[in-house]
C-alpha cells in the first residue's frame, strides 16, 4: 500500500480505537481493565498516523509515485469499519454449551457478610465455595446470583458467566445448573436474577466432566444484560 493508504488505515484503525475505549465497545472484546491500553493504543496509531502523513510531504515528490498499488488494498479498511458498525455481540449460550466449565479451586474463600438479606454473589464465586469448600460458608444463607441461560442436549438449565484472562478469545464458562423453582420456560441468552439457597447436589459438565455445582431457585425474574457481560472474578 502507499503511504496515504497507510496513513488513512492507521488513522481509522485509532480512531476506532479511541470509540471502543470511550463507550463500552471495547467490553465486548478486552476485560475492563485494559481500557487505558485500548486509549494508549489508540493514540499512538493516530500519532503514527499523522507523523507518516507528514514525512510524506517533506518527502521529494518523485518519492510519491515510484509504485501504484491496486485499489482493491482499500479493502482492508473493511474490517476496521466493521468494528464500528458491526459490533459483535457478547459471548453466550452457544460458546457456553460447547466448551467446558473451566471453575479451578481458588486459594482461598474470603468471609462473607452477615446479614439475613440475600447475598448477592457472582456466579464463580458460588460454583468455588460450592465445589471446593463443601458449601459451609453458604449453608442457610439467601443468595442471588445473575446470569445468562444455556441449555445442554438434556434440556438441563444452566447460570452462567463467561470469564476473561484477557480477552474475548480466552473467553471461557462458569456453569451453575438450577433446580428448584425453575421457570417453565427459558430461553437460551436470556439473563437472569436468581434467589436461591445452596444444595450439595452436584453433576458433571457434559462437555469436559468439570464439576458443575446446582443452586435451588426459589425465584428468578429476567433482567437486561450488564454493563459488563463478561465475569472477571474468577481469575483475579
Amino acid at each position: 500500500m502507499n503511504r496515504l493508504a497507510q496513513t488513512a488505515l492507521l488513522f481509522l484503525l485509532g480512531a476506532t480505537l479511541l470509540h471502543a475505549g470511550t463507550t463500552d465497545l471495547y467490553l465486548r472484546y478486552v476485560k475492563e481493565g485494559l481500557r487505558p491500553m485500548v486509549l494508549l493504543a489508540g493514540a499512538v496509531l493516530i500519532a503514527t498516523a499523522a507523523a507518516t502523513l507528514w514525512y510524506d510531504r517533506r518527502s521529494p515528490a518523485d518519492d510519491h509515485h515510484q509504485h501504484r498499488e491496486p485499489r482493491v488494498s482499500w479493502l482492508l479498511a473493511l474490517p476496521v469499519l466493521a468494528l464500528i458498525l458491526v459490533a459483535p455481540p457478547a459471548l453466550g449460550s452457544y460458546s457456553a454449551a460447547h466448551t467446558g466449565t473451566a471453575l479451578t479451586k481458588p486459594f482461598g474463600f474470603p468471609a462473607l457478610p452477615a446479614g439475613d438479606a440475600p447475598l448477592r454473589l457472582a456466579v464463580a464465586d458460588y460454583a468455588g465455595r460450592a465445589v471446593y469448600d463443601g458449601g459451609r460458608s453458604l449453608h442457610d444463607r439467601r443468595l442471588k446470583i445473575t446470569g445468562f441461560v444455556t441449555l445442554d442436549r438434556e434440556g438441563t438449565p444452566y447460570l452462567v458467566r463467561m470469564g476473561l484472562n484477557c480477552c474475548a478469545a480466552d473467553a471461557q464458562p462458569v456453569k451453575i445448573a438450577l433446580t428448584g423453582a425453575i421457570p417453565p420456560v427459558l430461553r437460551p441468552d436470556t439473563w437472569l436474577e436468581v434467589t436461591g439457597t445452596y444444595t450439595p447436589r452436584r453433576m458433571k459438565d457434559p462437555v469436559n466432566g468439570g464439576p458443575i455445582p446446582y443452586l435451588r431457585v426459589t425465584t428468578a425474574r429476567p433482567v437486561p444484560t450488564p454493563h459488563d457481560p463478561y465475569d472477571e472474578t474468577w481469575n483475579t
